[in-house]
């Protein structure tokens, strides 16, 4: 490859990745105000978590006294999953083996040819970023099991995204053929479908608008969890 080849690619690498850090930094920012509302919202006292990462030893611990006959292996105990946005949870005052996540969020990019037709170079496959999330989706949907709802979401731009694109059907298919851009919080069909929820577009996304559908999620999340074991399994009211 001639040396202004390479350049011109390191150059797109360059913009791909700082766009990237951007949408990061945007989810970080509706992350940040989600936090705020639900210490507003929930103003007894629930305790939010946030991990950066979920380790696989941790994940199977919490599944195996659910499902007991189930071989569930890892190989390394450093293994995990890392979603962009982390895990953010609510922390129990009565039992500190189980997780309770309520919102695990993702935000991926996709898509370079409308940088390469502005530069004049013919168009390349698509890429394979919404691939590489299929390994997380299914983690993630494995350790939510125990529970009824799938408090996940990706928001996904970039021009594989755009009306037009045929990759819209892979997401549809990791989404189990639920409709993108909507919310699926609780699982449907005895459990069988828990989809989760795809934001996929072209355009990039603001914080004001991941917040808004952020918030749906993990505040409905938090009524999940007082629904199905009480509020006092969260919130000390003896104080």
């Amino acid at each position: 490859m001639a040396n202004k080849d390479r350049l011109r690619e390191s150059r797109a690498d360059t913009i791909i990745n700082a766009t990237a850090k951007q949408q990061e930094t945007e989810l970080m920012k509706a992350l940040y105000k989600v936090e705020e509302y639900l210490t507003g919202r929930f103003a007894k006292g629930i305790t939010l978590t946030h991990t950066k990462q979920w380790y696989l030893k941790d994940i199977i611990h919490e599944l195996k006294p659910y499902f007991p006959d189930i071989d569930l292996h890892y190989h390394f105990e450093k293994s995990h999953i890392r979603p962009d946005g982390g895990i953010l949870g609510i922390k129990s005052v009565k039992d500190n083996t189980l997780t309770y996540p309520i919102l695990i969020s993702e935000v991926k990019n996709q898509g370079t040819n409308d940088m390469r037709a502005r530069e004049g170079k013919p168009k390349q496959a698509k890429g394979n970023a919404i691939e590489r999330l299929g390994k997380n989706v299914i983690g993630f949907r494995t350790a939510l099991l125990r529970e009824s709802i799938f408090p996940f979401v990706c928001f996904g731009y970039g021009c594989d995204f755009e009306e037009t694109s045929s990759i819209l059907d892979r997401v549809s298919t990791m989404a189990m053929f639920g409709k993108l851009n909507k919310i699926y919080l609780h699982n449907e069909e005895d459990g069988r479908f828990n989809r989760g929820s795809f934001y996929f577009r072209a355009e990039e996304w603001t914080a004001d608008e991941m917040f808004d559908i952020m918030k749906d999620i993990a505040e409905r999340a938090v009524l999940y969890y007082f629904s199905k074991y009480r509020e006092n399994h969260f919130i000390d009211f003896s104080n």
